[in-house]
């Protein structure tokens, strides 16, 4: 009988086993196949980049592989000046943008994660309406002009200092780690900031990555509000220097062509030329952002999770 027993269980966990497999299998084919339908477009634009103006004109830009390789498109896109600045800019308001943004929401979600605290609930609604309603953007604009913010980069940092969905994402961290850690750290004297910056931050590493990450993006890919408030092109961000070359083709004319002897200077399809710079323009705005998330992956998935958690 027990002999029996064990063979009808060792069938059923083959059975499962068997299952587990197929479900993995459909699973690892479905993401293959979206992120290949994600990466496929990135591909192209490569591709493109480094073809010869004439055949990606011909094909209307749709190669499977380069063909006439040359990175003379490149060249040019160094050669211009706005790129460099508009990466110093960029990376001046993405650094300073995200630090302050991380430490307001950490400061901001930490006495709101507190049990006992007076006012919480209405406080943590007046932050959810903040969420789904605004003045505007006519009355926001005029604020930030009566403000002496116009052309100034903390016009692109103290505003977005407080993201709400960042924040609760950070408190709900903060609600769900172990109640006795705080109790017992007031007990050995510990104060609110001991607790915050020596306990609590140390164990949501995984939420303040993915946090950094998200912020440090938004920043990179900024260009509506410094369209808005940025009228000086020393002061615009990466973001508004591609704009600006993708729907201005004056614009590839001062993207260094001038001083960079290449292939494309001969080539009498301008419009195939202006492609290919924008080409190479889009995969060098965009190819820095990309190398950040491999290094952030081990906290990414932990860390987004924490927003379905109880608190």
């Amino acid at each position: 009988m027990a002999k029996k027993e064990i063979i009808v269980q060792t069938k059923k966990q083959n059975k499962i086993r068997n299952g587990s497999l197929v479900a993995d299998v459909i699973i690892y084919a479905f993401m293959g196949v979206l992120a290949l339908l994600f990466l496929y477009p990135l591909y192209q634009v490569l591709v493109n980049s480094i073809s010869d103006p004439g055949v990606v004109a011909t094909k209307n830009g749709l190669l499977l592989w380069p063909q006439g390789v040359h990175f003379d498109a490149y060249r040019v896109v160094f050669a211009n000046k706005n790129i460099w600045i508009g990466f110093k800019n960029t990376l001046v308001y993405m650094v300073l943008g995200t630090v302050c943004q991380f430490i307001v929401t950490v400061i901001t979600a930490y006495p709101l994660s507190i049990k006992n605290l007076t006012f919480k609930k209405p406080i943590l609604i007046y932050f959810t309406i903040s969420m789904y309603f605004g003045g505007g953007i006519i009355p926001y604009f005029i604020l930030i002009n009566n403000l002496g913010l116009m052309n100034s980069m903390w016009v692109l940092i103290i505003p977005q200092a407080l993201n709400v969905y960042n924040m609760i994402i950070m408190r709900t961290q903060f609600v769900n780690l172990p109640e006795e850690l705080k109790e017992a750290a007031y007990i050995d004297g510990a104060g609110d900031g001991t607790i915050l910056f020596r306990i609590l931050l140390p164990l949501s590493t995984a939420v303040s990555a993915v946090l950094i990450l998200f912020t440090a993006v938004h920043y990179w890919n900024m260009w509506f509000d410094p369209m808005i408030y940025l009228t000086k092109r020393e002061m615009y961000p990466i973001q508004s220097i591609l704009r600006e070359i993708l729907i201005d083709n004056a614009a590839i004319g001062q993207a260094g062509r001038a001083g960079v002897q290449t292939k494309l200077n001969r080539n009498t399809d301008q419009a195939a030329v202006n492609a290919l710079i924008k080409y190479a323009t889009i995969m060098v705005t965009t190819v820095p952002i990309l190398c950040v998330y491999p290094f952030a992956q081990k906290h990414f998935v932990k860390g987004v999770m924490v927003g379905s958690l109880k608190g």
